[in-house]
């Protein structure tokens, strides 16, 4: 997930080298204005630092960095107005799937930009060095000035809608309505291609922030975007055909070429494999999983040998292995240690295949598996790592991505901050 400091990027940063903070407060205050994500939370933050703004207007500040106890909190301050003119410029600029994905870590960011800025305010010494009364009172009443950052109802239901591992019927017509929202100018379908590319542009920034669970979400994005692109009828894509002239061609290739290799890495037949992208196009990720809905286990128990890093992996560490397996089939995120916790309890009793076996009960009924309680409980009791190994595999080949999964449970739950 990205973080306050990821998102204010060095590169952009550094370009607003030089502006002092009354001036990086007046181009805050300019890019609230014109926000399409996050706009209550924006312009709230916006008329928070104009308190701070018209305080700062009444000093001097080349005088105050003059002195050391001073020019160190003012800098500082300047740093974190940089910061958070990227984090306001990129709910206009970034992509608009992207900010709804991320909505609550947006909204902590905001809380957690006002925070830093009012703590560096209150360390520059300024009663000290301004003896005003009318400087005094402005400080108390910026103390006053609690806002509260929050993630409106509409956006949470939509961000609901696109982060749900199971797309529902009426997918494609709330995206259209925000969509159509959020690009007023352009047809529902070039609005999805651009939408496309610039998750793609993230998906580059995560990548090289070797952040592997938000590369997971927006991925999951992408795979929205294309498949309510695949759902839409010939009709409307015809008719954004015609208008992509007044496009640049170099936008459309790069979307074009990435659909084109995106359709290359699925086949007739659906083979899985641990090293493949959790996206793929709409159709074939349903079809897929249809042909799985019935029948027995894909892999034998005993055959775990044919993946040997994840069976050496499941060996020397299962609470691993059976967390990922748990949140698959209880539906909600269990973590590690959360599982090594319920392992240790059930030993203690000397009932610990009782419990492993019957997380194996429930998805082996969610997958519609047949089988009973005592093949479950057999089977972790011959070998627990084979069984364990046996059903990541099965999670695997039906292609239901569990750490996808996990990720996005998580990303919801960041509602309670």
């Amino acid at each position: 997930m990205a973080s306050w400091d990821q998102l204010g990027e060095l590169a952009n940063v550094a370009q607003l080298t030089g502006f002092d903070a009354v001036r990086l407060i007046g181009m805050i205050v300019q890019a609230a204005n014109t926000a399409r994500m996050h706009k209550r939370n924006c312009r709230q933050f916006a008329q928070h630092l104009k308190l701070i703004g018209n305080l700062l207007e009444q000093l001097k500040i080349s005088e105050l960095k003059r002195y050391p106890e001073t020019r160190e909190p003012l800098e500082q301050l300047e740093d974190a107005l940089r910061r958070s003119y990227v984090l306001v410029d990129s709910c206009q600029n970034r992509s608009y799937l992207y900010l709804l994905a991320m909505g609550w870590n947006i909204v902590y960011q905001f809380r957690k930009a006002q925070n830093e800025i009012d703590r560096y305010l209150k360390i520059v010494p300024l009663i000290t060095l301004v003896d005003n009364s009318r400087v005094r009172e402005k400080l108390e009443y910026i103390e006053r000035d609690e806002r509260e950052y929050t993630f409106d109802d509409e956006d949470k239901k939509i961000q609901d809608m696109i982060l749900n591992p199971d797309p529902s019927r009426n997918q494609s017509m709330e995206l259209k309505k925000s969509l159509s929202t959020t690009y007023p100018n352009l047809p529902f379908n070039e609005a999805l291609q651009k939408e496309n590319a610039k998750l793609q542009l993230e998906l580059q920034r995560s990548q090289a922030n070797m952040d592997v669970g938000q590369c997971e979400v927006i991925q999951h994005l992408i795979g929205v975007t294309e498949t309510v692109a695949s759902s839409l009828p010939d009709k409307d894509t015809q008719n954004s055909k015609k208008s992509e002239p007044n496009h640049s061609d170099a936008g459309n290739d790069k979307v074009d070429s990435y659909a084109g290799n995106h359709k290359r890495q699925h086949h007739e037949t659906y083979v899985p494999s641990r090293d493949s992208s959790p996206v793929s196009s709409g159709r074939d990720l349903i079809s897929s999983k249809r042909s799985y809905s019935h029948g027995e286990w894909h892999t034998d128990l005993l055959d775990c040998c044919a993946e040997p890093y994840l069976c050496m992996k499941t060996f020397f560490y299962p609470c691993g292995t059976f967390a990922r397996i748990a949140t698959v089939a209880k539906k909600r995120y269990i973590s590690s240690a959360e599982t090594c916790n319920d392992l240790m309890a059930y030993s203690l009793i000397l009932s610990c295949c009782c419990y492993t076996c019957n997380v194996r009960m429930k998805l082996r009924q969610m997958l519609d598996i047949k089988g009973g309680f005592c093949d479950d409980f057999l089977s972790h009791l011959m070998c627990c790592c084979c069984a364990l190994v046996q059903e990541w595999r099965e999670v695997e080949i039906r292609g239901i991505n569990g750490t996808t999964h996990a990720w996005l449970v998580c990303l919801v739950s960041l509602g309670s901050f």
